[in-house]
């Protein structure tokens, strides 16, 4: 059995795509939290601003001999669209850009080979914007945000956004769920 690696993700408000991946055959833990700015600890509030840098994302902890890394990164196209600089729907700021950040090569590169492939393809109407760098500054967001949609399945933003998301992972990756 092989080790377990992080990845984060950022795919706009971290409740949708905490929502998804705790569904995932070989994920083992999902984390709401913030990274990749300038900011060290940064509370919600802080990142609400706009002024810290950080993005909401998810810290994704999987058994590569259970799931890929390029399967965990197709799930996260098909989820949210990459092609929106800094905005998801209604949620616009910094803190909702489309990012990949990778704690390993391995990512990285399985992570470019699929955006060049997305690019080349063509597989949307807009070239694909999110960023791929290495994992910088992750902290855990509040506990109240963590396992927002398990435990709010019946909140407005729930049944809009993050409910029709965990039912389109699971129509096109029936294979993959728990």
């Amino acid at each position: 059995m092989s080790e377990s690696q992080i990845l984060v993700l950022g795919g706009g408000c971290f409740w949708c795509t905490e929502s998804v991946y705790k569904e995932v055959r070989g994920v083992t833990d999902v984390e709401s939290g913030y990274s990749n700015g300038q900011a060290e600890r940064p509370s919600y509030e802080d990142v609400c601003t706009g002024r810290t840098g950080c993005n909401e994302v998810v810290k994704i902890e999987y058994a590569p001999d259970v799931i890929s890394t390029r399967e965990i990164l197709e799930i996260f196209f098909v989820i949210h669209d990459p092609t929106t600089l800094n905005r998801q729907g209604n949620d616009v700021g910094t803190q909702y850009r489309s990012g990949i950040y990778f704690t390993n090569d391995e990512q990285r590169e399985t992570a470019q080979a699929l955006l060049d492939e997305l690019a080349h393809d063509k597989a949307f109407d807009r070239p694909v914007v999110t960023e791929l760098v290495p994992l910088a500054n992750y902290w855990p967001a509040e506990d109240y945000h963590q396992d927002f949609f398990e435990r709010n399945p019946h909140q407005g933003y729930c049944m809009a956004v993050a409910a029709p998301k965990v039912a389109k992972f699971r129509k096109t990756f029936a294979r993959l769920v728990k």
